[in-house]
C-alpha cells in the first residue's frame, strides 16, 4: 500500500497529539477492512487482516480449514495444497493463505481515514463529557446564541447548553451575546457529544453565586445554612459564621452593598434577604420574617408550627406581596407560619 509508513507516522502523531492508543486506531481499521472484504469475497467470516505495525503494510488472510475433500473453496484447502504451504498441516488444521486483493491499498488508505476521524471525534467526545460532567452541580459562564423555541441555546466554550423554558426566569428576555451565569443541572452522555441542562431558577444558582462572591464563605468562615427562591422576584438567604469577629450577613452584602448588588445584578434584579441563621427556632422566624418586625414567636417544634405576632402596621409587610414574605420564611426555616396582628390576637 502507498504511504504505509506515512500511515504509522500519521498515527504515531495522533497517539502523541491526541492521546489515543495507536494500538486502539490499528485494531480498529483491521476490524473495518475486514468488513471491506466483504465486498471482495461475498463474506468474510474467516478473513482475517494483519497491519505491520512497524511498515503499515497491510496483508488480507482468509483462515482455511485443511480437509480431504473440498466442498467449500472459500473456507476449505485439500491436503495436498495445505502441505505445499506447509509441510506439518494436517487434517483439521487451519492454513492462512494471502488474498490480499489488487487494489486494497487504496481501500486501506480510504478506510484508514474514516476509522481515524471517528476515533478522535469519540474520543473528543469522551474529553468532552469528562470535562463537563465535573461542572455538574455548579455554575458557569455561557454566552446566548438564540431562541431554538422557546429554549434558549448558550454556548459554554467548546459544547452548547440548552436552557429550557421551565428553568427560565419568567420575564427575562435574553439577547444574542449576552454572558450569563448558569447552575449546569445535568450533563448526559450522547453520541453528538454531551447534552448539558442548565437552570436560571434553581435556589442553587444564587448559593453558588455567594460562593464565589464571598472569600468567607470559599474559606469556610461563612456557611449558607438554607435558602428559599421565587426565582426573579425573591429569595432569603440564612448564613452563619463560625468567626464571632465575622459577621456573616455583613461579609454576604458586602462594603457598601457591593457583593449582594452583584449578584442582584447578574440575577436581573431579583431582591435579596440575608438574615442570621440561628439554633433556636424562634430567633430564626423571626430572623426570617424580616423586614417585618415582630412582637413574639410562639413555636410547636413537635408539630413544626409557629405563631407569630407582628404590629398592626407590620402585617402586610410581614405577610408580603401575594403571602411571599411569610411563603419565603416557611420554606427557609421549614417551620408552617402562622402570622396575625396584635389587634387580632387581643381577643385571645
Amino acid at each position: 500500500m502507498d504511504g504505509n509508513r506515512e500511515l504509522i507516522e500519521a498515527l504515531n502523531q495522533i497517539e502523541k497529539e491526541k492521546d489515543i492508543s495507536k494500538e486502539i486506531l490499528l485494531e480498529a481499521l483491521e476490524n473495518s477492512l475486514v468488513a471491506a472484504c466483504k465486498n471482495n469475497f461475498g463474506r468474510a467470516d474467516n478473513i482475517k487482516v494483519n497491519i505491520d505495525r512497524v511498515s503499515g503494510e497491510v496483508n488480507v488472510f482468509a483462515m482455511k480449514e485443511v480437509v480431504e475433500e473440498v466442498t467449500d473453496p472459500i473456507m476449505q484447502i485439500s491436503l495436498a495444497q495445505a502441505k505445499m504451504k506447509d509441510v506439518k498441516k494436517e487434517i483439521g488444521d487451519l492454513v492462512a493463505i494471502e488474498v490480499t486483493p489488487k487494489n486494497f491499498g487504496r481501500i486501506a488508505a480510504q478506510k484508514a481515514k474514516q476509522v481515524v476521524v471517528q476515533k478522535i471525534r469519540e474520543e473528543e467526545r469522551k474529553v468532552l463529557y469528562t470535562q463537563y460532567s465535573a461542572k455538574e452541580k455548579d455554575i458557569v459562564t455561557g454566552i446566548v446564541q438564540r431562541y431554538v423555541g422557546n429554549n434558549v441555546s448558550i454556548n459554554l466554550g467548546k459544547v452548547d447548553a440548552i436552557l429550557t423554558e421551565n428553568e427560565q426566569v419568567r420575564g427575562e428576555v435574553f439577547r444574542p451575546t449576552d454572558r450569563i451565569k448558569l447552575y449546569v443541572l445535568e450533563v448526559k452522555d450522547t453520541t453528538k457529544g454531551p447534552r448539558i441542562t442548565v437552570s436560571r431558577t434553581h435556589p442553587e444558582l444564587v448559593k453558588r453565586l455567594f460562593e464565589a462572591e464571598v472569600t468567607e464563605i470559599q474559606d469556610g468562615t461563612v456557611e449558607i445554612k438554607s435558602i428559599s427562591r421565587e426565582a426573579g422576584s425573591r429569595t432569603k438567604m440564612a448564613v452563619w459564621s463560625n468567626d464571632p469577629d465575622v459577621d456573616a450577613v455583613g461579609a454576604c452584602v458586602g462594603l457598601n452593598g457591593a457583593r449582594v448588588n452583584a449578584i442582584v445584578h447578574e440575577l436581573r434584579n431579583e431582591k435579596i434577604d440575608i438574615i442570621n441563621w440561628s439554633e433556636d427556632p424562634a430567633t430564626l422566624i423571626e430572623n426570617a420574617l424580616s423586614p417585618a418586625k415582630v412582637v413574639s414567636v410562639t413555636v410547636d417544634e413537635y408539630e413544626k408550627s409557629a405563631r407569630v405576632i407582628v404590629p398592626d402596621y407590620q402585617l402586610s409587610l410581614a405577610i408580603g406581596k401575594e403571602g411571599q414574605n411569610a411563603r419565603l420564611a416557611a420554606k427557609l426555616t421549614g417551620y408552617k407560619i402562622d402570622i396575625k396582628s396584635e389587634s387580632q390576637t387581643m381577643g385571645y
